[in-house]
């Protein structure tokens, strides 16, 4: 098992939007990075878990933790010109992009913030998100790493 951080704008899709989807599971759309593209095809299993982390937003942290529940396959957003995420330069006989499906599992007891996580770069050293210029909106995360990002969900904070 492997185990990953995926980034979502909630104005765009949030974790309270996965838990209402049927089934609780979405495709993991329009990621248009290719080192993510990659991570997803190509790293990615069925089973693996993932941090769901809201970006872009007042107070941008960990939210939450799904499962991936598909495997790597064609972003059939990208074939769509009326979809945000098109690109005329992907082919459904060659695509470019790729996607996951994910399943709600469970909202965290509270959000683990960004700024408390870079509290704790030394004890997190090498984990991508608190790297200086990572913007990547998926990543790996090392087990270690995430045992210690659980452990801060209950952790007391000032």
């Amino acid at each position: 098992m492997r185990y990953w951080l995926m980034k979502s704008e909630p104005d765009e899709f949030s974790i309270t939007d996965l838990q209402n989807r049927a089934n609780q599971t979405e495709g993991w759309d329009g990621v248009r990075n290719y080192q993510a593209r990659n991570f997803m095809r190509d790293g990615m299993s069925e089973g693996d878990l993932a941090f769901f982390y809201h970006s872009n937003t007042k107070v941008p942290g960990v939210v939450g933790i799904m499962r991936i529940s598909r495997e790597g396959y064609p972003d059939d957003t990208a074939f769509d010109p009326k979809d945000p995420h098109y690109d005329p330069k992907s082919d459904p006989d060659k695509p470019r992009w790729y996607r996951v499906d994910v399943t709600f599992e469970r909202e965290l007891a509270r959000v683990i913030p960004l700024s408390e996580i870079k509290d704790h770069a030394e004890a997190l050293d090498g984990l991508p998100l608190v790297r200086k210029g990572n913007r990547l909106s998926v990543m790996p995360i090392d087990k270690p790493h995430w045992d210690f990002i659980l452990d801060m969900e209950h952790a007391e904070t000032e």
